[in-house]
């Protein structure tokens, strides 16, 4: 196909094979002159220019130079040289994807000698037909558009995320409707974007964008060397176009948002840079084995980055670790993705995380705790139902109350990583709210345990209350349900993210998000129950070594390990052990976290020992005659608790 020529003097001419791509080539590309190659002469060389389209297609061009030219149809069967020195006319042959394979892009030498852009030069006069690069390969976006879209909520300069979700998702009428291959979208304060689209379906390639920072402008990246230059990068693979074209997406295209302030989420959480990225190609893009790339260079920051995704659902932002790969190396963060959608790289504290070595044994300590705990706790259950022969007392129906929470909340709390994995947000929500009432519905028993022990010594054993128990289950039962509901209804409930030093190794359960009302309602409410039964256990011990010293010698050498026992049992039977949780801070973070895992996962295992050595043999054996005014702190404190009450002032 002639592109220059005369018929005098000197003359080029440059043919396209007739193949298959040639074909393609001439159909798709007949209108579009700067597709076409051209040859010009420059001092003494002939230098044949082309687009980067013959670079990635095996395309061979037949270039004829010299005089004589116009009238000479070469043998194109072949890529040969058919030419001499003496032949007025030479004709060469090139293979520009094999040429061109290595060049890279020289700015200056472009610039300077021959001050073209977007093109390739390759110079016919040598034989070795050298190929300059000089097709940059950072790239501006062809227009610019500004989007009317009113993004910000009211009450603050934040960008509304329902808002966003809609805007992302209008780009595929956009891209099918906007003129060029490439465009810059303007759309508010702290929000651009970029979106890029191909025409001919097979010519779809990866697809780079990059920028210095967030307030300067994206660019188009055509070769990843070009990506170092830059400190944050998205990379798109041809995986991702060929999936959205299996999804009869007739015209590809990829669009980037970048968001400096886009509205929190429920945990208030700490972004790289404050910024959130969006990636649209209209179709959902999922599974992909060759993953989307994000890149940040040379950042500095505080905390442990995590690569986190958000699927658009929800007035806010939920933040989640599935199908991202977090990577970091001296202040480089890569993550890799197999899906398209919001993305932000979350920071976490240093002091909110946990090794990840330490989190896998307290996983193994609580798993294994807990289980053998729900196994000792059904022991108890069964042995005062089934096994009892007499009717239980009033302390032990307590126990019995407390033992039925703890046994719920251990098993709850088994099956919440398990939903969790789910990825079920309803059922997650369930669990969450289950656990968390059986945990309020525990604390409220151990308040109610120190209770029943402080109206047992002030009222010498007897609590003159009609239907006291009757009273005080459905206190203790239906209060944390109230405070439950409220939780509910707020929607405070769903997946929180337990954070380690390995991002990759985050897990993931289903409990409270917010951290304002954990706060309130489970270490407020802990705090006062701690307080209340501290004090009564401070009392009762000061009691049990009052009554130790009443005794013969022989006597208290005998009772001393079921004094150990009872001692044990009562920081087990008003839930003292949780007190650990507010040591957690500091260099005793984590031996206390290690204290607090194995004392209360163990909880359910003490307490089935605590009652077998103190339970009231009139329960079980009627032939067995018990102490007639035992006012012990479970069954009953046997001979510990049979003296009279130091505390009861008598006339």
């Amino acid at each position: 196909m002639a592109t220059d020529g005369t018929a005098h003097k000197d003359s080029c001419v440059v043919f396209l094979q007739k193949n298959t791509i040639g074909q393609m080539f001439l159909q798709s590309h007949q209108n579009e002159s700067e597709y076409w190659p051209q040859i010009e002469k420059h001092s003494d060389s002939y230098l044949l220019y082309i687009s980067k389209w013959h670079t990635v297609k095996p395309v061979s061009l037949y270039v004829l130079f010299g005089k004589q030219c116009n009238n000479i149809m070469p043998d194109v069967t072949e890529c040969t040289f058919n030419h001499t020195d003496k032949d007025p006319c030479h004709i060469s042959c090139v293979r520009t994807m094999t040429v061109c394979t290595e060049a890279t892009y020289d700015k200056s030498y472009c610039e300077n000698a021959f001050r073209v852009k977007d093109r390739y030069i390759i110079n016919m006069t040598k034989t070795d037909s050298n190929c300059a690069n000089c097709d940059n390969p950072v790239k501006q976006p062809e227009s610019v558009v500004h989007l009317n879209n009113t993004l910000q909520t009211e009450e603050e300069e934040q960008v509304d995320a329902a808002k966003a979700v809609e805007l992302v998702n209008g780009m595929s009428d956009f891209a099918a409707n906007m003129n060029g291959s490439s465009v810059a979208l303007s759309v508010a304060e702290g929000v651009t974007g970029i979106l890029v689209r191909e025409t001919e379906p097979e010519d779809v390639d990866i697809v780079s964008f990059a920028y210095a920072s967030p307030t300067e402008s994206l660019n188009i990246i055509d070769n990843k060397d070009a990506l170092a230059g830059f400190s944050r990068s998205v990379t798109i693979p041809k995986e991702a176009f060929k999936q959205a074209i299996s999804h009869n997406i007739t015209i590809p295209f990829a669009a980037l948002f970048r968001f400096t302030n886009l509205a929190q989420d429920e945990l208030n959480s700490t972004l790289l840079g404050n910024e959130v990225l969006a990636v649209e190609m209209g179709t959902q893009i999922l599974n992909l084995t060759d993953t989307i790339s994000i890149n940040f260079k040379n950042m500095r920051y505080d905390g442990i980055p995590s690569c986190q995704s958000w699927d658009g659902e929800g007035s806010r932002p939920n933040w989640t670790g599935d199908g991202c790969v977090t990577r970091e190396v001296e202040g480089h963060i890569t993550c890799e993705c197999s899906h398209l959608t919001f993305f932000a790289i979350l920071l976490t504290p240093l002091n909110e995380t946990i090794s990840a070595s330490d989190l896998n044994n307290l996983t193994i300590i609580t798993q294994i705790g807990c289980g053998l705990s729900m196994f000792f706790l059904a022991i108890v259950l069964f042995m005062h139902f089934i096994v009892r022969k007499t009717k239980a007392r009033e302390v032990t129906k307590i126990f019995v109350h407390l033992v039925s929470a703890m046994l719920l909340l251990n098993f709850t709390f088994l099956i919440n990583n398990i939903v969790a994995k789910l990825q079920n947000s309803v059922g997650c929500v369930i669990v969450a709210a289950l656990m968390h009432y059986f945990m309020l519905a525990t604390f409220t028993w151990f308040a109610v345990q120190a209770l029943h022990l402080c109206m047992q010594l002030h009222a010498a054993g007897r609590i003159p209350i009609s239907r006291y128990i009757l009273k005080i289950s459905v206190t203790s039962w239906v209060l944390p349900s109230v405070v439950v509901a409220v939780m509910l209804i707020t929607g405070k409930y769903g997946e929180q993210v337990i954070y380690t030093d390995d991002p990759n190794n985050n897990v993931v359960m289903c409990w409270i998000t917010d951290n304002n009302a954990h706060n309130i309602v489970n270490i407020g409410y802990y705090a006062l129950v701690f307080i209340f039964t501290f004090a009564t256990f401070v009392v009762m011990l000061n009691w049990l070594f009052c009554l130790r010293r009443t005794k013969a010698g022989t006597a208290q050498v005998s009772q001393s390990s079921k004094s150990i026992v009872t001692i044990m049992g009562l920081c087990c039977l008003l839930g003292i052990t949780w007190g650990f949780a507010f040591f957690a801070y500091g260099a005793l973070r984590i031996p206390a976290t290690y204290i607090f895992t194995i004392l209360n996962s163990f909880q359910g295992f003490f307490l089935f020992i605590y009652y077998h050595y103190t339970s009231s043999p009139a329960e079980v054996n009627p032939g067995v005659n018990a102490y007639s005014n035992s006012t012990s702190s479970t069954s009953t404190l046997k001979t510990s608790l049979e003296h009279e009450n130091p505390y009861t002032i008598h006339k």
